[in-house]
Formats: structure tokens, sequence, C-alpha cells
């Protein structure tokens, strides 16, 4: 065993070896952390053992041969940017704020910039171009476009993910936006010294820490669960409810209330008391600043903020199952988690990360132009909707025409996109258009939703090319289980002329079978004839 062993140094080049792309130390130590590989111990150092590092790899290319078989031997690999770090896929401000069914920037940058491949022949997109996103979401396109040089206009129905677009690609005054975090902070925690509840989460914290370290000793715990020695949800719930009778002493000796009277709104539901109180408390300070600018941001901290800090269980903050206001084992860091009873420590770090997002990405901005609409693309008027914001650049759009489309429309009965940010929507009273959306969730995928979802795109695609230069090109993200493109590209009068087949990777959802999406090219039928 000796001779097999390796640091975490000369673990990760190894790996970059054998995986022929750059593997980092963080790597190695995330695999060992969640008991993907052992961790050996000798004369007070790390080691991983070389064997059980390949075994580990080499069961990830299986997967990928298994992913090949059920999603077709079309599948374009390279386009899984699998070589990619989370760090990238995720840059600046690309992780401003949480949003279900995004692209990563690797995805838009590869059909928006100018070079070509084996797969790419031809570009399509050239520096002073304008590029529509008529399906905008968190603003993927419109911030790579400004990254390439490229002026772009998002379109969307829900104002909640227009602000968060806008507030990516928008100019900041950052000294003003951390003035104004900095005073906020500070009430905040004036605020918070009324609940007293420090010496209840003092008390809580070592006696949670002593039970945890006693229970489930980290990564050794991780690594028995992975090897089969531990049933991890049996064990898990009888610690549970083990400590459950500690928790509600402390519960009763501190009087704490956690539930609130009403349970109408999601707001109702889905915090605590204590919670509530800070978010609105915030919200209302908010609220008295006159910078609108400054005002979205903050806004878009507080909703990051806020989500982090459901009554709901770490794994389950994807997709809300139940409200939780009592200690549980916890699936995702497999110890015993407790609720969040305050915001302060999540607003700190989002202001902190915000910040330098935000700086990140202002030292990479080009002198273009961005805007996110709020509307509906099917029959929005882009032209006189954009004159509103920026005469100059209607007038752009005037003589040199939108030269094509890059976006992701949403899938069929997947995604409910205003209730993924329902708690924002309550907090700051914005409008809901949920009726409007295409392709909802709570519509579903039978034989009217497909329909309608057919209707529906190929609106948005007639509404939008008469925005469009003559020879345009469209590119559409699709999980397109229903082979619906096809007669959405004939109503709209386009063509299919390419489809590039992906897979895609590290989702965010808990789901983690093979799962791909098809990018169609399409062009105007008259044209192609």
């Amino acid at each position: 065993m000796k001779n097999d062993l390796l640091s975490t140094k000369d673990a990760s080049v190894w790996a970059s070896k054998f995986l022929e792309k750059n593997v980092t130390s963080s790597n190695i130590n995330y695999l060992v952390t969640y008991g993907k590989i052992t961790k050996y111990k000798e004369n007070g150092k790390i080691y991983i053992s070389k064997s059980e590092l390949e075994e580990y790899y080499s069961s990830q290319s299986y997967k990928k041969e298994k992913w090949k078989k059920k999603l077709g031997a079309d599948l374009n690999w390279d386009l899984s940017f699998d070589s990619i770090k989370e760090s990238e896929t995720t840059k600046h401000v690309h992780r401003l704020h949480p949003y279900k069914g995004k692209f990563i920037p690797q995805l838009v940058e590869y059909f928006l910039d100018e070079h070509t491949d084996v797969y790419k022949k031809e570009s399509y997109f050239k520096k002073g171009d304008i590029v529509l996103d008529p399906f905008c979401g968190s603003g993927t396109t419109l911030v790579q476009a400004n990254e390439l040089g490229l002026d772009a206009i998002g379109i969307d129905i829900s104002e909640f993910n227009a602000m968060i677009s806008e507030c990516k690609v928008s100019k900041h005054s950052l000294n003003k936006l951390k003035c104004e975090i900095d005073k906020l902070t500070k009430l905040l925690e004036n605020f918070e010294k009324s609940h007293f509840l420090l010496d209840f989460e003092n008390e809580l914290n070592e006696k949670l820490n002593t039970f945890n370290n006693k229970y489930f000793p980290s990564p050794e715990y991780k690594r028995q669960i992975k090897l089969g020695e531990i049933d991890g949800k049996i064990f898990g719930k009888a610690k549970e409810q083990l400590f459950l009778t500690t928790y509600n002493s402390l519960i009763k000796k501190y009087g704490i209330e956690l539930t609130q009277t009403s349970h109408e709104s999601f707001i109702d539901k889905w915090f605590i008391k204590y919670i509530r109180d800070e978010l609105e408390f915030i919200s209302r300070e908010i609220d008295k600043l006159e910078d609108t600018n400054i005002k979205s941001v903050l806004r878009i901290i507080l909703s990051r903020t806020m989500r982090s800090c459901r009554a709901t269980t770490h794994s389950d903050l994807a997709t809300l199952k139940q409200a939780v206001v009592s200690t549980y084992y916890c699936t995702k860091h497999f110890k015993i988690c407790k609720p969040l009873l305050s915001i302060l420590k999540w607003w700190k770090s989002y202001s902190k990360d915000t910040l330098q997002r935000l700086s990140d990405f202002e030292k990479l901005k080009t002198n273009t132009t961005q805007i996110c609409l709020v509307g509906d693309s099917r029959h929005i008027d882009i032209k006189t909707e954009i004159s509103k914001i920026s005469p100059d650049f209607a007038k752009k759009i005037e003589k040199n025409k939108i030269r094509g489309i890059f976006s992701s429309p949403p899938y069929v009965g997947i995604i409910d996109y205003h209730e993924q940010h329902a708690y924002s929507y309550d907090l700051f009273n914005l409008e809901r258009k949920d009726n409007e959306e295409i392709g909802p969730l709570f519509k579903g995928k039978g034989k009217v939703a497909r329909e309608n979802y057919v209707i529906g795109i190929s609106d948005v695609l007639l509404n939008c090319k008469k925005f469009l230069v003559k020879d345009y090109d469209v590119f559409l993200v699709s999980n397109d289980n229903f082979n619906l493109y096809p007669l959405i590209a004939e109503r709209a009068g386009m063509v299919i002329i390419n489809q590039y087949k992906r897979p895609v990777l590290n989702r965010t959802e808990k789901d983690k079978n093979a799962y791909g999406e098809i990018i169609f090219h399409l062009k105007d039928k008259g044209g192609k004839e």
C-alpha cells in the first residue's frame, strides 16, 4: 500500500495526466471530503491511494459510455465542456443569483464568438453585431455578448428575471454600493440583538458540535456510507430523533417562537418568524433608497439571502418539499443540521460575494449595450420599447437590424419560472404573470400543453423575425423530447439546418441521470428553399 499512496498535490498531478485535463488539489480534497475516495494518514500527513483514484475516475469514464448508449452515438462530448472548472462555468456575475434551467456561459461563447472548428464551420456573429435573447432568464447571453463585444437585447415575461439580468450588465458605482451595504449590515446587526437569540444559538451550536463529532465524524462517516457499511438514512433518522430531545428542551428553556400565525402566503409557510422579521426590516430600508440601480442590486443580494434562509433542509433548497423548523439529519452534509434563525451570516457572505463578482466583471466589460426588457416576446415591439430606454440604441437597431438569436426557451412542463422565485415576488410585491409563461410545469406535458407550446414558441419567433436581418441565424437550446422543434420551425417560416447534440453535466438538480440537449440552428425558410 505504501508505494500506492500519493500526497494530495501528487494525486492532482497524476490525475491531470490520467484524465488529460487540469485536476487541482481542491478537486482531490473534494473527493475525500465527500467520501468518494479514502483518506489515509501517515506521520500527520494526508495521502490518497492511486489505485483507488484510478478506479474512481475509470468508473466516471464508464458513465460516459452509458450516456452515449442512452442519448445516442451522435452525442458531441466536446460540447459538454466537462474539462471546464466550476469556477469558470459560474464566473463573475453568472453566480449572482440562483436560477433553474440556465445554460453555462461557455456554450454561449461557443456560438457567439468568431472561431470555427470541425463542428462549427463558420462564424455567425462579429463584434458590433446585435444579438437577441427572447427568453432572457438570468441574462447569460447578455453577459457573454458584452464580453465578446456584441450589443444584446433580452426579453423576459418575469419582472424578477429581468432584474437579475439588468443587475448583471448595468454600470454600477461599487463604492456607493458598498457604503449602502455597510449601512444595512450595521442596521441588521442592531436589529438582531433585539431578538435575544444569541444565547440560545450558542448553546445549541455547542451541543450540536459535540453530538455530530461523536456520531458523524468527517470524512470517516461519509466513507462508511459510500462503502455500504452504514445505511445513512436509517442511522441518521435514529440520531435525528435522539437529538430532538435536546433541541426541544432548549426551545422551551429560551422561549423560542418559530412558526408564524398565518400560512396563506409563501413567506408565511417557508420562513421562521425571526427570519421574516429581519427580511422585511431590510426590505423596508432598501425601499427608502432613491438610486434605482443600487436598490435593484441590494434586492438581488437580499433575495439570494432569502433563498438560503427558507425553512427547509439543505438538500431541498432547489425543490421545496416541506417546511422544517427543527434540527434534522442532513443528507447533504451527513450530520445533524439546524434551521436558521438569522439572515446575518448569509447577508454578509452574499454582499461580499456580489461586490467581488461585479468588480470582476467590470474589468472584462466592453463598451457595448445590453438591455433586458420586461414583456411578452410573442408581441412586444422591441424597437419601441428600446427607444424608451436608449434612443441611440433604438436607432442602431433600426439601421443595422438584429443579427440573430441565441436563447434557451422554456421546456414543456419542467419549470414554473415565477414560482422558483416566489419568495422574492412576495417580499418585493412584484407582479406575477404565471399564466403568460410558455410551457410551465403547472400546465403539464399533455397533448394540449404541447400544442400550445408549439404555438407559443413559434409566435415568439414570428414576432422577433420582424427585427432581424434578412439572412439571420437563430440558435435555440432545447431538450426536445417530444420532437416539437420541426413543427415550431415550420410554423415560424424557418428551417432547421443543423443540430448540435450535447450531454449536460453537473446539473444543480439532484437528478444525475443521463441528460442531453440539442442546439437547433434555424434559418429563414424562404432563403433556404
